[in-house]
């Protein structure tokens, strides 16, 4: 409402999708006035510590401050140990975590933070200079992507493909299980630089595959 009352007719635009908790995401909890409950390495006090620089590409490292979501979709807490977290966005999981803690500290104001992401990333191949695995950081389109990866090799033909297979770890609404469905979408970049098909410029999402024909 307040937002709408700023904004105008723009507040009462959708806001972008939560993010949902995935495979070796990097997760910093703390329990308010008690402290990191994170284990991980060299895990700090307090959320101010946990900064720093972090490498972009390829297979990143765990960072400092915070515990990584294993391959069996558990982190490791403090006073906790395992708990599944994958599928569940940060403010569930903080619900789900102030219910865990309230057995040992009462009633706890839980903090949880996304410090590194590393569950979120898409595929470029094909006629690219330089092919690989990316993380999705930030919103990218086609051409970001395209650019990323060093731009067309000198025997490209402009044309790209999007191959969608879906996120497992979304169930649609009415449905109780994701939906193995699978998408395609192609972009032709000679019409965008002539300013046509711009719409086809589209957001990539994780897991996404792009083929430069």
């Amino acid at each position: 409402k307040y937002r709408q009352e700023v904004l105008g007719k723009k507040g009462a635009a959708s806001v972008d999708k939560e993010y949902l908790i995935g495979y070796r995401d990097i997760l910093y909890v703390e329990v308010y006035g008690e402290g990191s409950m994170a284990i991980g390495p060299a895990a700090p006090a307090t959320a101010m510590e946990a900064t720093g620089p972090l490498p972009q590409e390829g297979i990143r490292g765990r960072g400092t401050g915070g515990s990584e979501v294993g391959m069996d979709g558990r982190v490791s807490l403090r006073h906790l140990g395992d708990v599944y977290v994958v599928g569940m966005t940060l403010p569930q999981l903080a619900d789900y975590l102030k219910k865990l803690y309230s057995t040992i500290y009462g009633d706890p104001m839980v903090i949880a933070t996304l410090l590194q992401s590393n569950s979120r990333q898409y595929t470029v191949m094909g006629q690219i200079k330089a092919p690989g695995l990316f993380h999705l950081d930030f919103p990218t389109t086609i051409v970001k992507a395209i650019a990323k990866a060093g731009g067309f090799t000198e025997w490209a033909n402009a044309e790209v493909t999007v191959i969608r297979q879906g996120n497992d770890l979304v169930v649609e609404q009415g449905q109780k299980q994701p939906q193995k469905k699978v998408e395609k979408f192609t972009f032709d970049y000679d019409d965008f630089l002539k300013g046509k098909h711009v719409e086809k410029n589209i957001l990539l999402e994780p897991g996404d595959v792009v083929v430069v024909h």
